[in-house]
């Protein structure tokens, strides 16, 4: 049970990380420019794609954290090649 959650977990990061544009753009485009009928999953699907990417300007542009740390391992490559 618990390996099926990870599995469903690391789905959802995947389909978001690289849907959420899409999804955030598209939608309305398909809503009023196509004239689609209201799906409330869809609305609810966009809204949670703009939560991610007001989350993410906040990180980026407010907090200006990244997602790896300075000790990473592309950093630590870096600087030991540089020696």
């Amino acid at each position: 049970m618990l390996r099926i959650l990870r599995e469903l977990y690391g789905v959802g990061i995947l389909f978001f990380y690289y849907m959420k544009y899409i999804i955030l753009i598209g939608w309305p485009l398909l809503r009023y420019g196509l004239e689609y009928k209201d799906n409330m999953i869809m609305n609810l699907l966009w809204v949670f794609c703009l939560l991610l990417m007001i989350k993410d300007i906040v990180y980026k542009f407010i907090l200006k954290k990244s997602y790896c740390e300075d000790a990473s391992s592309y950093h630590t490559t870096q600087s030991s090649r540089k020696k």
